[in-house]
Parts: structure tokens; C-alpha cells; sequence
């Protein structure tokens, strides 16, 4: 997907999934290209799953980015979080479990590094060589901090006002 305007959208790499340390700004030009990368790239239902997921996250973080709260505005993000919630339990039991899912390259290169770092240094006695550990099987789950915090942002806003007056972005 090319790059628009000078600072809506900026280029990222052709390969998402091997980028790091993403800034918000980074995520938010994601969140909107997105709809039409995956549109068809799996079989429904889950392309159906997918997209609805994807317009619901646009939503809530259209409402959550306002400058200026309303009541109503307030009442629009409170039933879009519901619904965000309710596709992201979808998409978590449905979608997620229908779908073999392995680490990445980098992730499997990073935890034999880490265990490389942990087993002691030993002379090797033989040269038997254990099992090549590949990647291992990934599920997606909603036990993070992330998806915990999502239904306090109204009342964060309502207690200490809109993001944009403590957002570095």
C-alpha cells in the first residue's frame, strides 16, 4: 500500500510482521490500511470475522482519538468497546482457533538465544546433537494488560479528560 499525503500515511515495509519497536503513529497508519490488505486473504466466515474486527477497532479509536467529549460521544464509545469486546472474544475462540499459528523467525531466533544464554558451558562429550527446536505453536489470547484496560477509557475520560492533553503523539 503506498504512502499518502506528507504526514497522514507514512510508507512502512512490505513485511509488517518483521517490524519493531512500532511508534502509535505507526499502529494508527496500520489500523487504517488494513481493511483492504486482508479483505479476502482467508476463507469466510473468518474474512467476514476478520473485517468486522477491523472496522470496530477503527471506530473505537476514532472515538477514543476525539479532541472534545460529549455525552453522547461518550455513550457511542462505551456500546463501540461492548462491541470491540465481543469481536475480539470472536475472533479469539472462533477465527484464531481455526488456524494453526507458529512463531516467527525472529521469535524463534530470540528464545534459543535466550536459552543458548541459560544452559551452562559444558565440553561437548559427543557428537550427538538434541533436537533442532523449530517453532513453536502461538494462540492468540486476551490475557494482556491492553485488552484489560480497553473498557476503562470512558471513565478515564471522564475522570481526567481526552488523550490528546496527555498523549505524546
Amino acid at each position: 500500500i503506498p504512502s499518502f499525503g506528507r504526514e497522514t500515511i507514512r510508507r512502512f515495509s512490505n513485511n509488517v510482521s518483521e517490524l519493531k519497536q512500532l511508534a502509535a503513529r505507526d499502529y494508527e497508519d496500520l489500523l487504517q490500511c488494513a481493511i483492504p490488505v486482508f479483505d479476502g486473504l482467508l476463507p469466510e466466515p473468518h474474512n467476514t470475522s476478520i473485517l468486522s474486527l477491523l472496522y470496530t477497532c477503527g471506530e473505537w479509536h476514532g472515538l477514543a482519538k476525539l479532541r472534545m467529549q460529549t455525552d453522547s460521544t461518550l455513550q457511542l464509545m462505551t456500546n463501540e468497546t461492548t462491541q470491540l469486546g465481543n469481536r475480539l472474544r470472536h475472533f479469539a475462540d472462533v477465527t484464531c482457533e481455526a488456524f494453526d499459528t507458529k512463531e516467527l523467525r525472529r521469535e524463534v531466533a530470540a528464545r534459543n538465544r535466550r536459552q543458548g544464554q541459560n544452559q551452562p558451558q559444558q565440553p561437548i562429550q559427543s557428537s550427538e546433537v538434541g533436537p533442532s527446536p523449530g517453532a513453536r505453536q502461538r494462540k492468540y489470547h486476551l490475557r494482556t494488560i491492553k485488552h484489560h484496560f480497553l473498557g476503562d477509557n470512558v471513565n478515564h475520560i471522564r475522570r481526567f479528560g481526552t488523550t490528546d492533553s496527555i498523549s505524546t503523539e
